[in-house]
């Protein structure tokens, strides 16, 4: 069973991919590798996850306005993140959201962190703020194949009889 969550859209765009969930803030400079798409605050609760294709689910920004500019570097090598979901709307995170290009909703009527976990999939239409969750189990249990496997599914079929 799907769960809708309504925001405000703040970087236009949809996209769907698998979420990756954080409690914790994310530091842009000096909290993440940009060019592995991966995070290395050593005390972060994602410290060597990759985030890169993934929904980012996470409460905002910290650190300094160097944010937004790390954030950048990972659209521009190729290591961003799908989408954004943060639940404080900063500043620093908005910069960092609009100058990484990925579709991006905040000020969400329920708390996300609360809502989706690690592994749900996630559709995000920041043009219209929803966010509609499948969560894992659900998504397991009808077997949907996300958008890597159908390729896969249809190779080696036979286009004409």
């Amino acid at each position: 069973m799907s769960i809708q969550i309504r925001g405000r859209g703040i970087v236009p765009g949809i996209t769907e991919g698998e979420a990756l969930v954080s409690q914790e803030t994310i530091s842009g400079w000096g909290g993440i590798d940009p060019a592995q798409g991966v995070i290395i605050e050593s005390r972060h609760e994602l410290f060597n996850v990759c985030f890169t294709d993934k929904v980012l689910i996470f409460p905002g920004a910290k650190g300094s306005s160097g944010w937004s500019g790390f954030f950048q570097s990972t659209r521009l090598m190729g290591t961003a993140p799908r989408a954004m979901v943060f639940s404080a709307m900063t500043t620093k995170a908005v910069l960092g959201a609009v100058v990484t290009r990925v579709p991006t909703i905040s000020e969400l009527d329920q708390d996300p962190l609360q809502v989706i976990t690690t592994g749900d999939w996630v559709v995000v239409d920041a043009d219209r703020g929803i966010i509609t969750v499948t969560p894992q189990a659900d998504r397991l249990q009808t077997k949907r194949p996300d958008r890597a496997a159908v390729p896969a599914a249809t190779e080696g079929i036979s286009q004409g009889a």
